[in-house]
């Protein structure tokens, strides 16, 4: 993926001998690799294998079994503005009289996940640039419980970017999102990484959308960690392998890469 602004080669996470751990059970260890600011990052593997686990190390939630662990140049830690989280996306009661333009608005009032910063004034061109950014201006001022599946995923996306972070931790934005919808978030996730030089770890069970437009693919999987370019480790044996199934990976006459049989053997939860 090609940027508009410079990418700095210097890494934007450092893993040096990383273990997980989730209530008293070993998840995956012994994980060593590097993210570059500004790369975009799918995470795969199976239901169960701690993806996003590996999202709560990096939001400072849960503290590494072993190892050392840096994001953005230093230790994780809880409240980390320079890190917008987009959490698995729940039902949204359809009831619920909140416009989406306040909605964003928490991000940065420190009400959800962001931390208060700055005036009123300013807040509130935030939170105006960032509804811009996701194209979300025609719905901003419904009431959130209203929107479809895409919209709601889009105004989470401006709830996380409205703090100004310098890297975005998504997990599962595609989940329950039809083929349309999840290839235009990724295609928009894709474009605000490069228009704003973000970091992005985006959790997903289907690689499909995503590999017009990921740099590199993590796997999480058999208690490790692995991470490679697309076209080099998305291969039919190594999938298979990864998800103890027989998944087909095809190639069309334009070079087009095709994951066929993953979708079936993921779930939309992960430890």
């Amino acid at each position: 993926m090609t940027g508009s602004m410079a990418r700095s080669s210097a890494p934007a996470i450092v893993a040096d001998g990383l273990a997980a751990a989730y209530r008293d059970r070993l998840i995956w260890r012994d994980a060593t690799f590097r993210v570059n600011t500004g790369e975009f990052v799918a995470v795969l593997g199976p239901n169960g294998s701690g993806k996003s686990t590996l999202l709560r190390l990096l939001l400072g939630l849960l503290p590494p079994a072993a190892g050392s662990l840096q994001v953005l140049g230093e230790r994780p830690h809880r409240g980390n503005a320079d890190i917008g989280y987009v959490p698995q996306r729940r039902n949204i009661d359809r009831d619920l009289p909140v416009r989406g333009r306040d909605f964003v608005h928490l991000g940065i009032d420190g009400d959800r996940w962001g931390v208060a910063v700055g005036n009123a004034a300013n807040n509130h061109q935030r939170v105006d640039q960032a509804i811009r950014s996701v194209q979300a201006e025609a719905y901003a001022d419904r009431p959130i419980g209203r929107l479809s599946g895409g919209e709601q995923q889009r105004l989470l996306l401006a709830q996380a970017l409205a703090g100004k972070p310098q890297m975005l931790l998504l997990d599962e934005p595609l989940a329950s999102l039809d083929l349309r919808n999840q290839i235009v978030i990724a295609e928009l996730v894709a474009e605000l990484a490069r228009a704003n030089g973000l970091t992005v770890l985006l959790i997903a069970h289907d690689i499909n959308p995503l590999l017009p437009v990921v740099d590199r693919v993590l796997y999480v999987a058999h208690g490790g960690v692995a991470i490679g370019k697309p076209a080099e480790v998305i291969t039919t044996e190594q999938l298979s392998r990864l998800y103890d199934a027989p998944i087909e990976v095809l190639h069309d006459s334009h070079g087009h890469m095709f994951v066929v049989g993953l979708e079936a053997e993921s779930a939309h939860h992960d430890a």
